[in-house]
């Protein structure tokens, strides 16, 4: 991945699309999300057509230690630069992952952006203030390269796991946009102060009339 932080999600409903948007995107960002949607309708296809080491690849595996080792060599041919885990998965199956891994980066979801403390309640799990930090810190242990956590619990995590961990979040908006379904946001500079490593931003830049210029106006905002 390029030193750019930016990873575009390109959560949209077609390979089509997908391929558009990063033809007209470029290089304005470092890398581009692959999710469920794409990956569920076109699989493999989705990660190769954008391009080798370009991929953050979305999946959230989430299973018994032997599955996740599993589940973690057969992504290994598409080379993608980043690979998504659930941390909620456990130790043992954190620690199945990363040794199933080659060139890829592990990283582990803690606590989904669209959760709030009711959320987290309705579930059986502590507040997001005490989850995030204490499933990263389960994640460092296990060897994972970094977590996926809401920008609102950065400066947490970054207490509990210092660099080069990475910590990469979602849930990302340009001042004066549309929170949508995210509970737990940031600006990009905010995120990025707070000790992100990595932003993804998905709807801001996708459907934005410039794309291309959208992004670059972020990235110079973190310049």
């Amino acid at each position: 991945m390029s030193e750019n932080p930016i990873i575009v999600a390109l959560d949209v409903p077609t390979l089509e699309e997908a391929t558009d948007l990063a033809s007209v995107i470029g290089d304005e960002v470092g890398a581009y999300k692959v999710g469920l949607q794409l990956f569920g309708a076109y699989g493999p296809e989705a990660v190769r057509a954008l391009g080798e080491q370009r991929v953050f690849l979305v999946l959230k595996l989430h299973d018994i230690p032997n599955t996740m080792a599993g589940a973690v060599r057969s992504v290994r041919p598409l080379r993608v630069k980043l690979l998504t885990v659930h941390a909620l998965a456990g130790r043992a199956a954190l620690e199945a992952a990363n040794d199933a891994k080659r060139e890829e980066k592990i990283l582990a979801v803690t606590i989904l952006t669209s959760f709030d403390d009711a959320t987290c309640k309705e579930v059986g799990l502590p507040p997001t203030a005490e989850a995030v930090p204490a499933l990263a810190e389960l994640a460092f242990a296990a060897g994972c390269d970094g977590v996926i956590c809401a920008p609102t619990d950065v400066e947490a995590v970054r207490a509990v796991c210092p660099k080069p961990f990475l910590i990469v979040t979602p849930g990302v908006r340009p001042a004066g946009s549309d929170q949508n379904e995210q509970a737990r946001v940031s600006t990009p500079r905010g995120a990025m102060d707070a000790g992100a490593d990595r932003l993804v931003i998905g709807r801001p830049i996708t459907r934005a009339e410039d794309p291309a210029a959208t992004a670059r106006a972020i990235a110079e905002g973190l310049a």
